[in-house]
């Protein structure tokens, strides 16, 4: 009798394991995506690279999929996050700089002069981040970064910018994860802004963080070892400084790479050039109602010759607006 009941057990047991396993299998690992082309091949390609016995099987090790920040995991207009964060910082520390007050770009800042701050082009912007983002150790920095990031809020949507992350791109990044890839983002952006919440926001910890850089020196203050944010560049993580950086840091080759503008284009091609089948993939801002609708004219996030490269080599490009089910995770103005 006892025999029969541990029987009847383990077959109940294997039935509720395979049905645990169906269902598993059978769950959709992207529901914010509608189906058709994108979703397909995106969902073929973790299949193929992940079967082991598939001619395409990789493993795990192999397994490496990188990821721009702006525009590709969250809203980048009407401008680059970081430089709202740079232009409020301005405005924080102008009595500690009375000469802002007489001196471009930091008087368009603080007149709130956008035609006069777009004037001063790339050279205005660079000066504003480097008088903003130094002379502090890196520990005030990813602080004061923190305290902004858990207050400043979007000027078109009026919530917080980490909740303009799109959740399309975090099914992503946990269905990769899930199927044993590591994640990087490698952005434009500052390495030490995006680490600040990076881990938080995406799941992605700091040390799998690759961005601009600028230079830190080692010193003592109050008898205490620190890092000194100084106002000079190390590294611009942009254009063909992404796949460098990429093998600086990484030191292997993507198989699967994720990115929305003509800054993205040197990863994408890099990808494309590894030694088995990989994934390349835009995101294509076509929502003007949800989101945004911008690409070859856009001052932020262009997008022109990497998309008509991905058009010619067939790569995916995410259209936004059919793509997508949802733009963001929570109820914002627009959805």
């Amino acid at each position: 009798m006892q025999r029969v009941v541990g029987t009847i057990a383990a077959m109940l047991l294997a039935l509720t394991l395979g049905a645990a396993a169906a269902l598993a299998q059978d769950a959709d690992p992207l529901p914010s995506w509608n189906d058709g082309p994108t979703k397909e091949s995106i969902i073929d390609f973790v299949t193929q690279v992940t079967t082991e016995g598939s001619p395409d099987f990789v493993e795990p090790a192999e397994r490496i999929a990188t990821f721009d920040n702006d525009g590709t995991l969250w809203v980048e207009q009407p401008i680059y996050t970081q430089f709202a964060f740079a232009m409020d910082r301005v405005k924080a520390t102008a009595n500690e700089n009375p000469d802002w007050k007489t001196k471009q770009p930091f008087k368009a800042v603080l007149d709130g002069d956008t035609k006069a701050l777009v004037a001063t082009g790339q050279k205005g912007m660079l000066e504003i981040v480097a008088a903003t983002h130094s002379g502090m150790t890196t520990t005030e920095f990813s602080d004061t970064v923190e305290q902004w990031i858990e207050t400043a809020k979007h000027p078109r949507f009026k919530v917080l910018y980490t909740d303009l992350i799109y959740q399309p791109m975090l099914e992503l990044l946990a269905y990769l994860r899930a199927n044993g890839f590591k994640t990087f983002i490698v952005s434009g952006g500052g390495v030490e802004f995006m680490r600040s919440f990076a881990d938080k926001t995406y799941g992605v910890p700091p040390e799998q963080v690759i961005g601009s850089s600028g230079v830190t020196e080692y010193r003592m203050w109050d008898a205490s070892p620190v890092l000194v944010k100084v106002p000079k560049v190390l590294f611009i993580d942009d254009g063909p400084g992404k796949p460098e950086g990429i093998n600086h840091f990484i030191g292997r080759q993507p198989i699967f790479a994720f990115g929305n503008s003509d800054g993205d284009k040197e990863m994408l091609e890099w990808t494309a050039n590894c030694l088995r089948v990989c994934f390349m993939g835009l995101v294509h801002h076509t929502d003007a109602v949800r989101e945004y609708a911008y690409d070859r004219d856009s001052s932020v996030g262009k997008l022109d010759e990497a998309l008509d490269e991905a058009e010619a080599k067939g790569w995916t490009v995410v259209n936004m607006k059919d793509d997508w089910k949802v733009i963001f995770p929570g109820p914002v103005a627009g959805q």
